[in-house]
């Protein structure tokens, strides 16, 4: 790596894609296998949606347009913000980005000085560390295990901060565990945080529509109004509208951040695509009905994987609470040997076994910052999913 900088050697590809790129490997090779690693929504995108990039194509909607997004995504940005969260952004205040994941690294980059410091909840998504590395911060993991249902504790919180403390990063409904923060549970975190004016917060709440068992939703910036200055809200339009290969996240948040952040990705990539930002636009303020029919659909998909994991032998697996993913601990399957004589001593031996005996492709949980788990996608169709959960049975049965 005589070319590479030294920033970029800090960060890793993500797991998942590593995983995703194995199994397609395999699959190429003639192997048969479930692939239940990537975060991508099955459905498809929307008919009105796709209707209005067509129609923004064929007027020419097909010309840069400012960085932060048109005048009418941005507006689109607020209705949706005001409509669904209840938090009153000026346009100065909102953004739009290519995907979520910019909009977070947006944020780090604008924010970060060497050193400082940002407070991640394990398990996490992949990308929150090496993110917070390339900007040249610090990330400081919190376990956030079973016992505590996988979400942060406001004195785990209070140890974690420290004068160092630029960020703490919360994702409900969270990817990989499906935890949900109540409004309860944040404004509890939120006393803490009201002791420590330098730490800012930054929900991503990108699976906010991926919410089960009649739940109402909840946002930082919602229930702490005292520290709306403090608070960066990112969400977007994959994950509800199935729409990740558009690439639009959005952003809330004080006007001076949104301007640093708007500098940040106007030095990287510019505004996002155009037609997609008019899809966006389409996306946010048509029909919703749909998103909460989808939402239902993964619930079912859900019920019935927690339920096939759990007769699996040595697996347990808590129900998610959101989001559309599985994380069943694996600890009761680690010491036992494959029919080929290996001995599964990781998550990470397990997925492989999983992959190349079964069939199965799942990310490993240490990935995600919290071993002796596994994460599957329960995004795909109830064939695919039953499927998967029979073979993953099967071999851990084939355990001894």
């Amino acid at each position: 790596m005589a070319h590479a900088s030294l920033r970029t050697q800090r960060v890793e590809p993500t797991a998942s894609s590593v995983a995703t790129q194995k199994a397609r490997e395999l699959i190429q090779a003639g192997k048969d296998v479930v692939v239940l690693t990537q975060g991508e929504p099955d459905f498809p995108t929307p008919e009105h949606v796709i209707e209005a990039a067509t129609a923004a194509m064929r007027a020419g909607e097909t010309r840069y347009t400012p960085v932060a997004g048109t005048p009418a995504l941005r507006d689109a940005i607020r209705l949706k913000f005001k409509r669904e969260n209840g938090l009153e952004y000026a346009d100065n205040e909102v953004m739009a980005s290519n995907g979520g994941k910019q909009a977070i690294f947006n944020a780090l980059m604008a924010t970060l000085d060497p050193g400082d410091e940002v407070i991640i909840t394990a398990p996490y998504w992949v990308a929150y560390p090496d993110m917070t590395k390339f900007a040249d911060g610090e990330p400081v993991i919190v376990e956030c295990g079973d016992n505590s249902n996988f979400k942060l504790t406001p004195e785990q919180l209070e140890a974690a901060i420290t004068p160092k403390t630029r960020w703490l990063m919360l994702n409900s409904p969270n990817n990989p565990s499906g935890a949900v923060y109540t409004a309860e549970e944040l404004r509890a975190l939120a006393e803490v945080l009201s002791r420590h004016e330098r730490v800012l917060v930054m929900s991503d709440d990108i699976y906010e529509h991926v919410l089960f068992d009649g739940r109402e939703y909840a946002t930082m910036a919602q229930v702490a109004p005292e520290m709306f200055d403090r608070i960066l809200t990112i969400n977007g339009v994959s994950k509800a509208y199935a729409m990740t290969g558009w690439r639009i996240g959005i952003a809330g948040g004080p006007a001076d951040l949104i301007k640093t952040m708007s500098k940040v990705q106007n030095q990287s990539t510019g505004n996002p695509s155009s037609v997609s930002q008019a899809a966006a636009v389409a996306a946010l303020t048509g029909p919703q009905e749909l998103v909460g029919e989808r939402a239902m659909s993964f619930q079912r998909r859900r019920d019935r994987v927690v339920e096939m994991l759990n007769q699996a032998e040595g697996l347990t697996c808590r129900t998610p609470e959101g989001a559309f993913y599985a994380y069943p601990n694996i600890a009761g399957l680690l010491g036992r040997k494959t029919p080929a004589g290996q001995v599964i001593e990781t998550d990470r031996d397990f997925v492989m076994y999983l992959m190349e005996h079964a069939g199965v492709a799942t990310v490993h949980g240490e990935a995600y910052g919290l071993s002796t788990h596994i994460r599957l996608s329960t995004a795909s169709s109830l064939d695919e999913l039953e499927e998967a959960c029979r073979r993953i049975q099967k071999a851990c049965a084939e355990l001894t």
